[in-house]
């Protein structure tokens, strides 16, 4: 058994939060493998599934992003998952975004949601960084507490989709074949986005304009002058 984790913070006013992108990811996972009977159990909103084969639990912790440990903890606990079972996604700063890479331990990198989660289930859980960008330091906080602007859709969108997809790469523990299949989603993506349309062509070619025609006197001085002219010719 797995257990996927997707941070975030809950509430209607964070739903469109960078900071909630574990959340989105986590929800893409579940449409893209008919979970839908999430339920409120251990501080957490989670469901069960199988994707692939592989039983697995879908958890959004409901307890605010700096107390997110509380909720892995307990349901790690009930369920028997040792932390290598678990899997956590969730937004990155320190990478561009668009960008995901998968690790296993390492610090929090000042993280509230990890540096909540470490001290509760260890540091040897798969962590799943979904880059939203870095807005500068004085930026920070508005940044990741702002929604995804609409341009962001471009990127965003396939790499959910992508993540739900492909997420049972990672459940069999090719990282790299599900960073891979990412990377293809969002390429994709721009360069739909950045090729410029082809200009309409019309199927009815124009009529070539035609040399207007000069009748020629039949009579009179002006024939009489002509025909000696190409009669000498």
């Amino acid at each position: 058994m797995k257990l996927l984790v997707g941070l975030g913070n809950p509430g209607s006013q964070y739903e469109g939060n960078r900071h909630n992108i574990g959340f989105m990811a986590l929800d893409a996972i579940a449409r893209a493998h008919g979970i839908t009977q999430f339920r409120n159990k251990h501080s957490g909103s989670l469901a069960e599934g199988s994707i692939e084969g592989e039983k697995v639990i879908l958890l959004k912790p409901q307890t605010f992003m700096n107390r997110s440990g509380d909720s892995v903890q307990q349901v790690a606990q009930f369920y028997k998952i040792a932390p290598s079972d678990i899997v956590v996604l969730y937004d990155e700063l320190d990478l561009v975004a668009g960008k995901v890479r998968v690790k296993v331990g390492g610090g929090n990198g000042g993280h509230n949601g990890l540096r909540s989660i470490d001290p509760q289930i260890g540091l040897d859980y798969k962590r799943v960084r979904l880059g939203i960008g870095h807005p500068g330091k004085e930026f920070v906080t508005h940044h990741v507490l702002g929604d995804f602007a609409k341009a962001d859709r471009t990127w965003l969108d396939p790499l959910l989709d992508g993540i739900g997809k492909h997420v049972g790469l990672l459940l069999k523990g090719d990282d790299n074949g599900f960073m891979n299949k990412l990377a293809l989603a969002t390429k994709s993506a721009d360069e739909t986005e950045s090729k410029p349309a082809p200009k309409g062509q019309s199927h009815i070619r124009a009529a070539r304009p035609t040399k207007p025609q000069v009748e020629l006197p039949k009579s009179g001085p002006m024939a009489d002058m002509l025909k000696k002219l190409f009669k000498g010719q």
